[in-house]
């Protein structure tokens, strides 16, 4: 439905860079945009809105639920909802969670990193010393250019 919104943009912000582009209300007394003409901006309407089915779904049709402890999983899908961790936590309770997750089978919007850079950085906190001076290694450099 997005693909068939226009863009919604203030009238005359292409215009003056004093203007900014976010939206909003047309008020001018000889203003087009307000009075609907063809001529004007196009205004977002009751019309453009999306269906009931999917309003408030994330991009991948999942629900959204925002997650800070353990007992937030309690009662959720996974076929149905998708998991973001709080920014507030900290990074060694947000490791914990996340695997406890994945285990679960959630999808994590806000993961960070993909699952081959989490498999890397595990092998790398599983060599030996010795193995880290080896060719096996991975090199820091590597992992950056992979981002």
């Amino acid at each position: 439905m997005s693909k068939k919104r226009p863009s919604f943009r203030r009238v005359e912000s292409w215009r003056y860079k004093r203007v900014k582009d976010s939206w909003r209300k047309a008020r001018g007394i000889d203003s087009k945009t307000r009075e609907k003409k063809k001529s004007g901006v196009k205004s977002p309407t009751i019309g453009y809105r999306g269906p009931k089915k999917v309003r408030g779904l994330h991009p991948s049709g999942y629900i959204e639920v925002l997650i800070f402890t353990f007992d937030d999983l309690k009662n959720l899908n996974k076929n149905k909802h998708a998991i973001k961790i709080s920014g507030k936590l900290g990074a060694k309770k947000r490791i914990v969670l996340t695997d406890y997750c994945q285990r679960r089978g959630f999808k994590i919007l806000n993961l960070g990193v993909s699952q081959k850079e989490i498999e890397m950085l595990e092998k790398m906190a599983e060599a030996p010393i010795a193995d880290l001076e080896s060719e096996d290694f991975i090199d820091i450099d590597d992992l950056e250019d992979s981002i």
